[in-house]
């Protein structure tokens, strides 16, 4: 018996708690973080570019050992300290007046939330009985997604003031954030370590997990959707469809607003990693429906009606974003050893850092610069990954069946 079974409200909404107050943080930081680095800091956009590329590939490196070290050294303990880190991480950025300077606190802050994810999962996982894992994941999701949109409105009045101070003010509450998040996960229960390896064992035996690294690569793949969402889709409303520019922040609110109302209830569906496999596979079908649709939105002349097909678009888009990301959850559970979670919560949590470095360069070149050749390309991806996954799964259970 798990120790979320003892205190499961208690237990559940701390780690909610915890969710929210980073991601309220992370809201506001996002949304107004790279005016700050070139109107406050004097960097390029390129500069910007590059840097954020750079922590973020850093990022899902350190994943890997900063989730075996929370195997090792308890993932409660490790959560807190990279909280804290993750905190003073931002605090750096507002140091930085030259390119350098920016990359080495990019990597840094790319490192902290990187590693923290994955010692949240495996904080997760050892709190939480298997069957719940992946609902209660779902649940952290929504409070994620519900502290993003309070952020970003509390970055859009920053933006409106324009001002270093309002950007120092942002930059200070994403720190504090992770304070308070830092203090909520102490006040969890202590989780207790894994053994150490046996005599020729690998430490790092994830990387040598072949099955589950073709997993992770899909799932990889699958994540694509986020930098379509917040980058592709941006551009191609402003540059390629008559759509009014408002049109951005609405699919924006749409999608929190969906997360937010049914990630639980959709993950409530799963029961076996089978079904979890199955439902990747569903939203590879979705993401491509959509794709099309965010294509033909660029085919007529009227806003209203590029309107009600980029909404019609992006509500396929959500339902595929919430299968994807409730059926990879339970996967990426499912096929860890019990006590190898957070190297294998690292490992699996190096997709986000990969779509987000080489998203927004890839998306905008295939989707933007293509056009419906593009649009039809990404779906295809999205379809022949999610497909995919089926087969992996399978290769991957027998893996550790044998093992």
């Amino acid at each position: 018996m798990t120790l979320l079974s003892e205190r499961p409200a208690t237990t559940s909404r701390l780690l909610a708690a915890a969710q929210l107050a980073g991601s309220l943080g992370d809201g506001a930081f996002l949304t107004c973080s790279v005016l700050f680095f070139t109107r406050i800091a004097g960097l390029t956009p390129a500069q910007v570019g590059l840097g954020l590329t750079l922590g973020w590939a850093v990022g899902s490196v350190a994943g890997v050992p900063l989730g075996h070290l929370a195997d090792r050294r308890g993932a409660r303990g490790s959560a807190v300290l990279l909280a804290l880190a993750t905190g003073a991480s931002i605090l750096t950025f507002l140091l930085v007046r030259s390119p350098l300077l920016f990359v080495l606190a990019a990597c840094l802050y790319g490192s902290c939330q990187t590693g923290l994810a994955a010692v949240r999962q495996a904080l997760l996982a050892a709190l939480a009985d298997p069957e719940r894992r992946t609902r209660i994941r779902a649940q952290l999701q929504s409070a994620g997604n519900a502290g993003l949109a309070v952020g970003a409105g509390l970055g859009g009045l920053a933006l409106s003031a324009d001002t270093a101070s309002a950007y120092l003010t942002v930059f200070v509450l994403d720190a504090a954030s992770f304070v308070v998040t830092a203090v909520l996960l102490l006040r969890l229960p202590a989780v207790p370590r894994s053994s150490a390896p046996h005599t020729g064992e690998p430490k790092l035996a994830v990387l040598r997990d072949r099955p589950y690294a073709l997993v992770t690569l899909l799932n990889a793949v699958l994540l694509l959707r986020m930098p379509l969402l917040s980058v592709a889709i941006p551009l191609w409303i402003v540059e390629r469809t008559a759509a009014p520019g408002w049109t951005v922040s609405a699919l924006f609110v749409l999608n929190t607003v969906v997360v937010v109302v049914l990630q639980v209830r959709v993950a409530g569906r799963l029961a076996s990693i089978g079904a979890a496999a199955r439902m990747v596979r569903h939203s590879g079908v979705l993401l491509l429906a959509s794709c099309v649709a965010f294509a033909l939105a660029a085919s007529g002349t009227s806003p209203w009606l590029a309107f009600a097909v980029l909404v019609a678009g992006a509500l396929v888009q959500v339902l595929g974003e919430m299968l994807q990301s409730a059926g990879s959850w339970e996967i990426g559970f499912a096929l860890a050893p019990a006590d190898r979670q957070g190297q294998y919560q690292g490992f699996f949590g190096t997709g986000v850092s990969v779509a987000r470095a080489v998203g927004p360069v890839l998306l905008s070149t295939v989707v933007v610069g293509w056009g419906l050749p593009g649009w039809l390309l990404m779906g295809a991806v999205f379809l022949a990954a999610g497909w995919a996954m089926g087969p992996a799964v399978r290769w991957a259970t027998t893996s550790a069946a044998a093992r």
